[in-house]
């Protein structure tokens, strides 16, 4: 696995893996950037809702259930001294309200405590909490 930064100008920065997808990333107007892409901490959230959201789909459809809509929303707390780290991230699971709650609740809990490995490094240095809601 590898992925290569190209430095764009001002702050922004592109992220390409070995495949040739890209990242872009930048930072806020107020600490030199355009605040025209996701910051590097935000492309981490980015990458456990992706990662959790993949297990998922991929538990349920061998559970032969098919996911009608799932959102993931993250929200994460950092340290107040450098270097920031996350300390606190909260993850809203949100499924129609027509999903089977007891094998979503273990397709979840399957991918938080067993496959998402972007979750299990966060664990580490992060108190991570979940929730699960149908609307």
């Amino acid at each position: 696995m590898q992925v290569k930064l190209d430095y764009k100008g001002k702050m922004k920065m592109s992220t390409v893996n070995d495949r040739g997808h890209e990242i872009l990333m930048d930072t806020y107007e107020k600490s030199g950037g355009d605040d025209s892409a996701q910051t590097p901490k935000e492309a981490v959230l980015s990458g456990l809702a992706g990662c959790t959201a993949m297990d998922i789909i991929g538990i349920l459809r061998k559970m032969r259930i098919d996911v009608e809509s799932m959102r993931i929303e993250v929200e994460a707390e950092q340290t107040d001294d450098h270097p920031k780290v996350f300390k606190q991230i909260k993850m809203r699971y949100i499924f129609s309200k027509g999903a089977d709650p007891e094998k979503v609740e273990r397709a979840v809990k399957l991918s938080q405590d067993q496959y998402c490995g972007v979750s299990a490094m966060l664990k580490k240095s992060a108190d991570l909490s979940y929730e699960i809601i149908y609307e």
